[in-house]
């Protein structure tokens, strides 16, 4: 009986949890305040190749944003309304950096068709996608990232894409390890990853 009833409460978390991830509407920035629904850069909605990462220690490995999947020459778009600060080469690809006040997002390898000190609406297309300088090489992919001064933060959450953590019944998150060949460290499932980024 108990077994039954471990089965229908796990199916019902799984069921739960793929009704919540994606969900629009405002999402809430890390430091609590509320923020308005942010367009994804790319348009149709992409798939997202490499998710975000959170660095452990400033130096550690990580992935500072995420990254889309795209086309070489698609319209990419400003996700909030701001102002352009940045808006050219950096290290061999094109960026493009748009602040929003508190916050500012990031779109590389961008060849722009906006220039710094530009006000640009939510939506509003920034420049071209490129392949050189593409994180996914051979195939092109933005990489988009937010920021709030120094601190890396997941720009899925201005779409509104949760993520979703199931905990142990009875709530208690546990340390340690988990099934065999997993591991409940971030920081070792994105050890491999360029910490670069």
């Amino acid at each position: 009986m108990r077994m039954r009833f471990l089965t229908l409460v796990t199916w019902l978390a799984c069921a739960v949890s793929s009704l919540l991830v994606g969900l629009p509407g405002a999402a809430a920035d890390p430091g609590g305040q509320a923020l308005p629904p942010g367009a994804w850069p790319l348009d149709p909605r992409p798939t997202v190749i490499q998710p975000f990462a959170p660095l452990d220690v400033r130096w550690g490995a990580g992935h500072r944003g995420v990254d889309l999947a795209g086309t070489a020459g698609q319209v990419v778009r400003s996700t909030l309304p701001g102002t352009v600060t940045y808006a050219g080469p950096l290290a061999g690809r094109g960026v493009v950096v748009v602040d929003h006040g508190d916050t500012r997002t990031t779109y590389q390898p961008v060849a722009a068709m906006v220039s710094v000190g530009d006000e640009v609406a939510g939506a509003q297309p920034i420049g071209w996608l490129e392949l050189a300088g593409s994180h996914c090489a051979p195939a092109a992919c933005l990489h988009w990232g937010w920021l709030r001064g120094e601190e890396y933060l997941d720009p899925l959450d201005l779409v509104g894409v949760r993520r979703v953590r199931l905990l142990p019944l009875d709530g208690v998150p546990r340390d340690g390890p988990g099934p065999p060949g997993a591991s409940g460290s971030p920081t070792a499932l994105g050890g491999a990853l360029d910490a670069r980024r």
